[in-house]
């Protein structure tokens, strides 16, 4: 994976709206219009936001944001790796990038809400795996049967990577 980056990004540059787009179709082919919360690329501009892709030899393969919601906690926004990308742990390094990227400025949780259908079951998984844990509706969510939330405190070190737990 020598080709392989993940750095700040325009979210409306054309390849990464593309994959944006593909996100939000998917959000909206599996939840009612009320319970879909992905941003759109012009929401991604918003300045609380801070928008990255994964890179493979300059192709887009995912992308992934943090929203800032106060001075210690910030969202998980807009996570999502492309299809013929899925499997080979694209995602799992994006979460990574962005917990370590939450670190670095200083928040202390970072939360998110994600589909409650079995569509998002692998999303579920691997927030779940990263050490989110489930918590009740934040920010301004409102309880919803068709919503997950999650959290994570970032009070201690960043975890180690599966291999150097053993």
């Amino acid at each position: 994976m020598g080709g392989d980056e993940i750095s700040v990004d325009d979210p409306g540059a054309d390849d990464v709206r593309e994959l944006l787009e593909r996100h939000l179709k998917f959000a909206n082919s599996h939840s009612p219009p009320e319970d879909v919360h992905a941003l759109d690329a012009g929401a991604l501009l918003d300045p609380a936001v801070l928008f990255f892709s994964y890179r493979r030899d300059g192709e887009v393969l995912a992308v992934g944001a943090l929203k800032q919601i106060d001075g210690g906690h910030a969202e998980l926004k807009s996570m999502h790796t492309a299809l013929a990308a899925r499997g080979q742990g694209i995602g799992r390094a994006m979460v990574e990038h962005l917990l370590g990227a939450a670190r670095e400025r200083g928040f202390r949780r970072v939360s998110l809400e994600t589909g409650s259908m079995p569509a998002f079951a692998p999303a579920r998984e691997l927030y779940a795996s990263a050490g989110f844990t489930p918590c009740g509706p934040f920010g301004d969510y409102r309880p919803s049967r068709n919503s997950t939330f999650m959290t994570l405190a970032l009070d201690g070190p960043a975890p180690q990577p599966e291999q150097d737990r053993r």
